[in-house]
């Protein structure tokens, strides 16, 4: 399910975060898909149609935090080859790539230029 050209879904349960990254990436021409959690996020990917090209993904939440998530992910056939770009504050970003077999990460707080050419890379490059 990697359909959706510039649809992308953040996943985050900072409030403030997700409304920064939804203007931003919304004003950038981008349909964002909003998550406060891994569970909420399983749920509003599965249900779409049209897919999506990439999920910026926090790893420390509540209900369903980011490693529960990637593993589920990667389980599920329908959303296993949708890229993941952790953004994480965690200090854990080395050993992250590496278990969880995601793209990049992005350390919190990040720049939001380089946010944005990360994300422009898989979402308006991807055929």
């Amino acid at each position: 399910m990697t359909g959706g050209r510039r649809a992308l879904c953040v996943v985050d349960d900072d409030a403030d975060i997700r409304e920064v990254l939804s203007d931003v990436l919304t004003f950038a021409g981008y349909e964002v898909i909003l998550a406060d959690d891994g569970q909420s996020a399983l749920e509003r990917l599965r249900a779409r149609k049209n897919g999506c090209r990439l999920i910026l993904l926090d790893l420390m939440m509540p209900r369903m935090n980011g490693w529960e998530f990637r593993r589920r992910q990667l389980a599920d056939p329908a959303l296993a080859s949708i890229p993941v770009m952790l953004l994480t504050g965690a200090g854990t970003a080395a050993k992250a790539i590496d278990e969880l077999r995601v793209e990049m990460t992005i350390e919190k707080p990040f720049d939001l230029d380089a946010l944005l050419a990360s994300v422009a890379h898989y979402c308006d490059c991807a055929t």
